[in-house]
């Protein structure tokens, strides 16, 4: 199971992220809504990119896209629960506001997507060739279909 740490509740998208990932434990991610000038300071501080982003996501494993992960691989990343820490995602709601009304949908289908597009990213998934981008928008999707929050 995977397991969104957040002040939003997630339960469900955290759900719809089952056969996405193989692990012999739970993952757990911590994702945080920020605003636009947060998320500015952090793409500039991290990324050297002074504008503000719609997400950023700070992955704690790398190498992972595809493989089953197993607890006694990452002792390090393994928390007092037992869960395997995969890293930190922090959203824009500004960035997410706007571009559900530029795309034509709602405010919940464009946090729920970038918050799953942040996952895919801690689970060592990129869209940096055309082929990488396809594959990381297919499974993006299908997550989202799971929760009736397709572009339709």
């Amino acid at each position: 199971m995977l397991k969104i740490d957040c002040e939003q509740d997630f339960s469900a998208l955290s759900a719809a992220f089952e056969g996405e990932y193989s692990a012999d434990c739970n993952l757990l991610c911590e994702v945080i809504i920020v605003d636009g000038e947060y998320i500015r300071r952090l793409n500039a501080d991290i990324r050297k990119i002074d504008k503000v982003t719609d997400v950023l996501s700070f992955p704690s494993l790398d190498g992972i896209k595809g493989i089953s992960l197993n607890k006694k691989n990452y002792p390090d990343e393994i928390d007092e629960e037992g869960n395997l820490f995969i890293g930190s995602v922090a959203v824009c709601e500004q960035r997410a506001r706007e571009q559900a009304e530029e795309y034509g949908h709602s405010f919940e289908r464009e946090l729920n997507y970038l918050v799953t597009h942040g996952v895919f990213h801690l689970l060592g998934y990129d869209h940096m060739t055309e082929e990488d981008k396809a594959e990381m928008r297919e499974r993006e999707e299908r997550v989202l279909k799971k929760l009736n929050l397709t572009r339709d």
